[in-house]
């Protein structure tokens, strides 16, 4: 029986998972932050620096999908993700006292390695404690909320006045301690999910109800299948804005740097902001609309890029239109637990979120710069916006898993029956 109340168990997870989360993805970026500083130590060219990104994406993308196997196949949640906070926060140490590229790049690798089935345990976790009418507003916290806010927002003021006031490698040290300090909070208080246990909503799932799935079959469960293409198009709408929206609206739209950073400043917030909006829409009327309606306004933030002539009407479109990335606790996480049974969610999410990073952050991401690259930059953007009407289309094909609107669904079912 769930604790209910403002200091309810599943209260105080959200809160645990979703720091531990935003501070893995505030390490994630913190390399992509500090080049201006690393490269003039370490000499590095274009081609390191870019790799620095696209290894860590690789590796994220490995360890999502294998670690996320081998934590369904032992059954346990709990020694993995305080592995995962040890490991990742050393790996901001030694990228710190990296003397050399290949010690860094080396430091940054493995930290994807770890940091990737980081979100599909904790979603595991989540999936086994969360009361089924918050499932969705439970994962859009952890994944979207605090990542957006600490990976997003905090980390580029906070990493740049460090590495200026003192150097790189003491703002890389200083990552490390709230990883640590996450990792000695979840060992004392966090508690190992039951897995003998099964919840009501659980008995309806559409696949895992063997003893054994391998990979290869959840891709046969439709649900499974069309979150891994929904995943591969809006992750690469999703790096691709990151990737080239500031050289972009400097060198092409020709802002200045201070109104740049204030227009992507606020897709930090678009993201807080949705990251618990649309899962709490979805937790009542269903994942399937949400996916659609969230997807299909990822259009406005590429369309106002290029069309948009007033920065405030410029600034609008990119905050309406990165509010798509509201969607991705329930492609990434809450569609496949509720989907298959939890015994296989963190690989379930693990191919997902594997299909996303390499797929789409990686081949689709690099393919985009290099049409662009023998045409205009303009080419990304049209890229961009093909991404974001493909994946509304597999989300037109989704099949609804949100509790409230299955146990409606089952209702009127058994009534024409009756």
């Amino acid at each position: 029986m769930k604790k209910e109340g403002l200091w309810s168990y599943e209260n105080g997870l959200i809160l645990l998972l979703g720091m531990s989360f935003g501070v893995a993805f505030f390490d994630r970026n913190a390399a992509s932050i500090l080049v201006p500083f690393i490269e003039k130590d370490l000499a590095l060219t274009n081609t390191q620096v870019g790799f620095l990104a696209s290894g860590l994406s690789v590796t994220w993308a490995l360890g999502a999908f294998l670690i996320g196997f081998w934590s369904d196949a032992v059954g346990v949640r709990k020694p993995f993700l305080l592995t995962f906070m040890l490991i990742f926060s050393v790996c901001s140490v030694i990228s710190g006292l990296s003397h050399s590229y290949p010690m860094l790049l080396a430091s940054r690798m493995v930290m994807g390695f770890v940091e990737g089935p980081f979100l599909p345990v904790c979603l595991a976790i989540l999936y086994a404690e969360s009361s089924p009418h918050r499932r969705g507003l439970n994962a859009g916290i952890i994944q979207n909320f605090f990542a957006a806010l600490l990976g997003q927002s905090l980390a580029p003021p906070l990493l740049s006045a460090l590495a200026t006031h003192y150097d790189w490698r003491s703002a890389f040290y200083l990552t490390a301690l709230p990883g640590l300090l996450c990792a000695v909070i979840a060992y004392v208080w966090l508690r190992e999910p039951d897995k003998n246990t099964q919840s009501a909503d659980e008995a309806h799932a559409i696949g895992g109800k063997g003893e054994r799935m391998s990979p290869l079959a959840m891709l046969g469960v439709r649900n499974i299948l069309l979150c891994c293409l929904i995943s591969t198009f809006m992750v690469a709408w999703f790096v691709m804005g990151w990737s080239y929206y500031s050289r972009y609206l400097v060198d092409n739209r020709h802002f200045s740097p201070q109104t740049m950073g204030t227009l992507m400043t606020g897709l930090g917030f678009a993201s807080a902001l949705a990251g618990f909006g649309a899962p709490f829409i979805s937790d009542r009327i269903g994942r399937k609309p949400v996916m659609i309606g969230f997807c299909l306004l990822g259009l406005a933030t590429p369309l106002g890029v290029l069309y948009a002539q007033n920065p405030i009407v410029l600034g609008l479109l990119m905050f309406l239109g990165w509010t798509a990335s509201g969607s991705f606790p329930l492609f990434m996480g809450v569609i496949p637990g509720e989907t298959i049974s939890r015994r296989y969610a963190a690989t379930a999410m693990g191919l997902v979120v594997g299909f996303g990073e390499v797929i789409g952050g990686t081949l689709i991401n690099t393919f985009a710069g290099y049409l662009s690259d023998r045409s205009t930059l303009d080419t990304v953007l049209y890229v961009q916006i093909g991404c974001v009407i493909i994946g509304t289309l597999f989300c037109v094909l989704l099949q609804e898993t949100a509790p409230v609107k299955v146990r409606a669904n089952q209702a009127l079912a058994a009534g024409a029956r009756s």
